[in-house]
């Protein structure tokens, strides 16, 4: 008996109604995508308006990455936010409330995740998962927030994923591809659930099939689990203003600091894949920094908080003595927990799960403080932060949300 195509599966473990506990977890997620997106409307990417489009939809997928503070899955190791919300809104209607994209959107967090967490060790060291899942994850937000049925829905899901890619060779210069790829997840999504509103079918086996995904992508793919809960609840915030691999160590430099126990030199033990993207001694521009585990360690050393304003050109500058006396290097027991964990070991110290993990949850209060400080870093008043605040826990009108991205962006 032949097995049923794993999107096919997906298809349908999507039309589960959403419990109202999940969707006030996606509240928290979209004030963090909303917190991201106003603290990078300074960096001016995407001025041109797409004609016909709300929200100048070239904007938002980039935003929510800029400032590496987006939502990310630690197995999966994807960031949903810049990809799930911008197609939400993407195919929000008028007579539709914000209700509608919550439970979307919670479905996109269930289909980028649970294809991402199938992705094999070979798979992360090429491709951008945010981009090769994310394609799944828009797809499956905006067939929910279109009405598909499963089969449709599958469809969409099929046909995103016969394009899917994004390689990661771009970490290779100081470029925005990385934002391009979550722009492109969004679009991919967005027209395949057009095509599949038009009956255009699509290939159900892409994933395992022969010539599909994971035959041209992996070499152990892992089993899809859909299990009975969402997989938004296994999501991470990212309290600071850098590549999550560098999250732990800066985690353990603020606990030493917190007990007056943090003095040079620094001796950082991690994960191999911290290294692989994070060993970045010399930093020269933003990017560097923020993927630097040595600038990381000397943020905090200095007594800053890892804000976006510790990563700037003139941070880098004066940080430099600071980094000259961090030595990085690979722990294999540390390596032997990850992704599952993310963890690091400072002059002795040791963390295994890193602050805005499921296991060391940030709460409301939390993310409504981000939303503060990156209003302010983008130039926004306090109103504006409250006013996010409350659209995004409270509210019911997803109109208004987009009134207000179109005023931040404008």
């Amino acid at each position: 008996m032949t097995a049923e195509p794993l999107i096919a599966q997906l298809a349908r473990h999507l039309q589960r109604p959403v419990p109202a506990n999940v969707r006030t977890k996606a509240r928290l997620h979209l004030l963090d995508w909303l917190a991201c997106v106003a603290g990078a409307r300074g960096s001016m990417l995407g001025r041109r308006e797409m004609l016909g489009e709300p929200l100048r939809m070239w904007q938002p997928p980039f935003l929510g990455n800029v400032l590496e503070m987006d939502d990310v899955h630690r197995s999966a190791l994807l960031h949903p936010g810049p990809v799930i919300w911008p197609s939400a809104f993407m195919f929000r209607f008028v007579e539709k409330d914000l209700i509608v994209l919550l439970d979307a959107a919670a479905r996109g967090y269930e289909a980028m995740v649970a294809v991402g967490a199938t992705f094999d060790a070979y798979h992360y060291a090429h491709w951008h998962p945010t981009a090769t899942a994310g394609v799944f994850g828009s797809a499956a937000t905006c067939a929910s927030a279109a009405g598909l049925d499963e089969a449709e829905t599958g469809w969409a899901l099929a046909n995103a994923g016969s394009v899917s890619g994004g390689l990661w060779h771009l970490r290779h210069d100081d470029v925005r591809s990385k934002q391009w790829h979550s722009h492109h997840a969004m679009r991919t999504g967005v027209d395949a659930t057009w095509a599949a509103i038009d009956q255009v079918s699509g290939p159900l086996a892409i994933l395992e099939g022969p010539q599909g995904l994971y035959a041209a992508t992996c070499r152990e793919p892992k089993p899809m689990v859909l299990g009975p809960g969402w997989r938004i609840e296994e999501m991470s915030f990212k309290p600071w203003a850098a590549c999550r691999h560098a999250h732990p160590a800066i985690d353990c430099a603020l606990e030493l600091r917190a007990a007056g126990k943090l003095s040079a030199p620094y001796t950082l033990d991690t994960y191999a894949d911290a290294l692989t993207f994070c060993d970045k001694p010399y930093p020269t521009t933003e990017t560097d920094a923020k993927f630097s585990l040595q600038h990381a360690i000397a943020v905090i050393a200095d007594g800053r908080n890892a804000t976006p304003a510790d990563f700037t050109p003139e941070a880098i500058a004066a940080l430099a003595p600071l980094r000259a006396q961090v030595t990085v290097a690979e722990a294999p027991e540390i390596t032997a927990r990850y992704p599952a964990h993310f963890g690091a070991r400072l002059n002795g110290f040791e963390l295994v799960d890193t602050r805005g993990d499921p296991e060391r949850p940030v709460g409301e209060a939390d993310i409504i403080a981000k939303m503060h400080m990156l209003a302010e870093w983008g130039g926004l008043p306090p109103s504006e932060a409250d006013r996010a605040a409350d659209l995004a826990l409270r509210g019911d009108d997803a109109g208004a949300i987009v009134a207000m991205l179109e005023e931040w962006l404008s």
